[in-house]
Parts: structure tokens; C-alpha cells; sequence
């Protein structure tokens, strides 16, 4: 039997390793808390909000993976994170939507902490590959906030949700190219 070798030197500090797992754990729960939402939207009939969450359940699921295969390349291991806890029932549409621009937040103010852990420590090769992550962030949470405009804007009474609803739906053409998407036709 050959002994496989395996080598024990990396750049990547066990402490950065850490940081960079509870990065993936809010990726993948940020992917099914999105999916929950998405399901909700959809028993509500909001089918375009329904397909928004969707997509970007899909992208949060590959925002983990992306960092899962850094992780894995550098010499660590990236670890599958627990799912649990997740809400199930909103209050209504504009309860996901604040909800969605809180969560994003919080995302933010992580990539911003594992951002500055790199630059203290100099792990450049690692500061350097987050930066995708804090342009994404800025992005991600720009949306959020024109969904929330539209309630102001438009306001719930009358049409106002299915108008808002058509228009959520037109807020992923504004996502930046090349993300992830999921098809609808095939049932995901």
C-alpha cells in the first residue's frame, strides 16, 4: 500500500482558517435563510420576491464554496456548517426584506473583521482574495436597500404589493453580471 504524503507547511494560520470557516457557516446559513424566505414568498404568491430569494439563496451557496475552495487550497480544511434556527414565517413582505438588509449587514461587518484580522497579520495572498468578498458585500447590501425603497416609494395599499412584488422582480437585472442562477423550469 502506498503511503500518501501529505505536506504540514502552509501560509494560512489555523486562526485565519477559523475565521474564514465562520465566514462559510453565515454563507451557508445566509443561503438557506434566503431559501426559506423564497418558499415563503412563494405560498404568499409573491412570485417574483420568490425568484429574487431564489437566486440569491444560489449565490450565497456559492459565495461558501468559494471560500470553501480557498480554504481547501491553501492547506486547511473548510467545514460544511450546521443549518438550524432558521425562520420559516414572516410577517409579510416588507418583514423579509428589512430582514434581508439587517442579515446583509452582518455579513458586511464579518468580511470587514476577517478583512482586517488579514491586514493585521499580513496574510496578504488571504486580504487579497477577500476583497471580491467586500465589493460583493456593498452590492449586496445596495439592494437590499432599493427593495426597502420600494415600499416607501410605492407603499402597500391598493396594488402597491403587486406592483412591488413586479418590481423586485426587475431588481436582479441590476445585479452585477455573471451571478449565479437558478432555473425555475427545472424546479431549481
Amino acid at each position: 500500500m502506498k503511503k500518501q504524503i501529505i505536506t504540514k507547511e502552509r501560509s494560512l494560520t489555523k486562526e485565519t482558517e477559523d475565521l474564514l470557516n465562520q465566514q462559510i457557516d453565515m454563507e451557508g446559513k445566509s443561503a438557506a435563510y434566503y431559501l426559506s424566505m423564497a418558499s415563503w414568498c412563494d405560498m404568499k404568491g409573491y412570485s417574483n420576491s420568490a425568484q429574487f430569494l431564489y437566486l440569491h439563496s444560489e449565490e450565497e451557496r456559492q459565495h461558501m464554496l468559494k471560500l470553501f475552495s480557498y480554504i481547501n487550497n491553501a492547506g486547511g480544511h473548510a467545514l460544511q456548517p450546521e443549518t438550524t434556527g432558521i425562520k420559516h414565517q414572516f410577517k409579510s413582505l416588507l418583514e423579509v426584506f428589512e430582514l434581508i438588509l439587517e442579515h446583509e449587514i452582518k455579513v458586511t461587518r464579518s468580511i470587514n473583521k476577517l478583512v482586517d484580522h488579514c491586514f493585521n497579520i499580513k496574510d496578504f495572498t488571504t486580504f487579497q482574495f477577500l476583497q471580491w468578498f467586500v465589493t460583493e458585500q456593498r452590492e449586496e447590501e445596495t439592494l437590499a436597500r432599493r427593495a426597502l425603497e420600494l415600499f416607501d416609494i410605492i407603499g402597500e395599499e391598493g396594488v402597491g404589493l403587486w406592483t412591488i412584488d413586479l418590481e423586485i422582480g426587475k431588481l436582479e437585472g441590476e445585479q452585477t453580471p455573471g451571478s449565479p442562477a437558478v432555473d425555475q423550469t427545472n424546479g431549481g
